[in-house]
């Protein structure tokens, strides 16, 4: 990973805000700060509902749209899905994928597969979640993460793998989806990072995954992403519940901007 590169800094707001009024003053916030953070590149990722109107708020680079989800054919009799293409027209550049609560929700690693694959091809950047729901002693969460990989990538040309970003989202450390989580040592992302950077060595090449991103997604907030970003090892962070709070969401960019790799 080329250590000049940005840190990519992503705000999920699920199913969030109530109202559009609220999604702009939201993202108006955030702006301000986000177009001062040069190291930085900010993805808001709001619903779908908000996305065009959010984009007719956009100007420069440093702060750009993401989608919370996307389906993986162009048209067709899919009842309430999205297509890239269509986010593609609205300006969007990232999509989310594989996501804990959409694998909750039953998406299978060959689904989920589909959906990077036609994300990709649209020229979208596919954020691509794995990570499992427990740790154990004897290691088999590994083999959960890896799996996870390389059947969701097995079918990826490897050209397109550049256009890929990584987040580790152990769902143990994550409160909304497990009672008692606990935010998860840097130390342990950085060993997450190397495992899966080397899964990923195996599927597209050395030379390709040092240069994939490779998030954090569990339970960030303005008191521990310097610690991740430093001694975790991390590119960035996916950030969920802080990020519905602009003024905690803006002291993560200014934190993230202010970051130096270890």
């Amino acid at each position: 990973m080329d250590k000049k590169t940005k840190k990519l800094i992503i705000a999920n707001w699920k199913m969030n805000p109530s109202s559009l009024a609220e999604a702009n003053k939201m993202f108006l916030e955030v702006k301000k700060v986000a177009g001062r953070a040069q190291s930085v590149q900010t993805v808001i990722c709001p619903p779908f509902v908000y996305l065009a109107p959010l984009g007719e708020l956009i100007s420069g680079h440093r702060i750009v749209l993401g989608a919370q989800n996307v389906f993986c054919e162009k048209a067709g009799a899919y009842t309430g899905e999205i297509s890239p293409s269509q986010l593609a027209g609205l300006g969007v550049n990232y999509a989310i994928l594989g996501h804990s609560e959409r694998r909750e929700m039953g998406e299978s690693n060959t689904l989920i597969g589909r959906k990077i694959a036609a994300v990709l091809k649209e020229g979208l950047v596919a954020i691509f979640c794995v990570g499992e729901r427990a740790r154990d002693e004897a290691g088999t969460f590994l083999e959960t993460v890896r799996l996870q990989l390389e059947e969701s990538l097995a079918d990826i040309p490897r050209r397109y793998f550049l256009n890929l970003v990584l987040v580790y989202e152990p769902l143990w450390a994550i409160s909304t989806n497990v009672s008692g989580a606990h935010a998860e040592p840097p130390e342990d992302m950085l060993q997450m990072s190397i495992f899966i950077r080397k899964t990923l060595g195996s599927l597209c090449g050395k030379d390709i995954a040092v240069k994939i991103p490779i998030l954090y997604g569990g339970n960030v907030d303005e008191t521990n992403v310097a610690s991740y970003l430093g001694r975790g090892g991390a590119n960035g962070a996916l950030v969920g519940r802080a990020s519905l709070r602009p003024d905690t969401f803006a002291k993560i960019i200014k934190i993230a901007n202010e970051a130096r790799y270890d």
